[in-house]
């Protein structure tokens, strides 16, 4: 039989992760997971995250006990297994070294609109919400591990053109593209996580990904200065990134 192959893709909030979710959902031979550590994150961290009780008692709060969970079997069967991860979650003992046979991608957005659209949901953000440090010292070690940069996706390229981008994603982690990526029907599904209530509104209306996003992300002092603390760990990823489109900008 052949092993199914795995798919982390490590993300920041507010990257269009929920709604890239959905497009690998929606292909027939793949499973998804909604970030399999967040739970274990805010019992670990005591972040005062909206659902925060609703969360924890909802999920598998033990590291070891999901690490090994997403390294079993798929639960469905599927030859693709869609894990969607946020690296700010990894603040327990599971880093790098614990994914053995895991294939790994980044998803990265322009820092103006990751932290607009996460104001949009919270009244205050921090550095430390969003994880970039980590996840370019992460990737920074899976490329050194590969030989080569692993493949990175900018949530602006996909929603300028999503057919031509994931096409280019799929290549990357070598699997076919399945035009069913582009559509789905609305709704929430069984895999989304118990935070959907809070801030999955806009995606579990969407049968698609959305229009481009227009130039400009006007930003309060505190909130733009943050940008800008966050811009050069994003730069450091985007300068991989998967699809032809123009480098996105602020």
């Amino acid at each position: 039989m052949t092993a199914p192959m795995r798919i982390a893709m490590w993300s920041g909030p507010r990257n269009l992760s929920t709604a890239l979710m959905r497009s690998f959902g929606n292909r027939a031979d793949t499973f998804v997971t909604d970030e399999p550590y967040y739970g274990a994150f805010l019992r670990t961290s005591g972040a005062d995250h909206p659902m925060r009780d609703q969360v924890i008692a909802a999920m598998d709060c033990d590291w070891t006990s999901v690490a090994r969970t997403l390294a079993g079997p798929v639960p469905d069967g599927s030859a693709i297994w869609y894990q969607k991860h946020m690296w700010h979650h990894m603040v327990g003992p599971i880093g790098h070294g614990d994914f053995a046979g895991f294939t790994h991608a980044f998803l990265i957005r322009a820092p103006e609109r990751m932290i607009a659209s996460y104001l949009r949901k919270r009244e205050v953000a921090a550095f430390e919400d969003f994880g970039l440090d980590r996840q370019a010292d992460f990737f920074a070690r899976e490329a050194d591990r590969l030989g080569r940069a692993p493949p990175v996706v900018d949530a602006g390229d996909i929603l300028a053109d999503p057919a031509a981008t994931l096409a280019a994603l799929c290549a990357a982690l070598g699997i076919a593209f399945d035009a069913a990526m582009l559509a789905w029907p609305a709704g929430r599904r069984a895999t989304d996580g118990p935070w959907a209530p809070h801030w999955y509104q806009k995606v579990e209306a969407s049968t698609g990904f959305g229009a481009p996003e227009s130039d400009g992300a006007a930003l309060p002092g505190a909130a733009r200065r943050l940008a800008e603390r966050c811009r050069p760990y994003y730069e450091r990823l985007a300068a991989h990134r998967v699809g032809a489109a123009p480098c996105a900008q602020p």
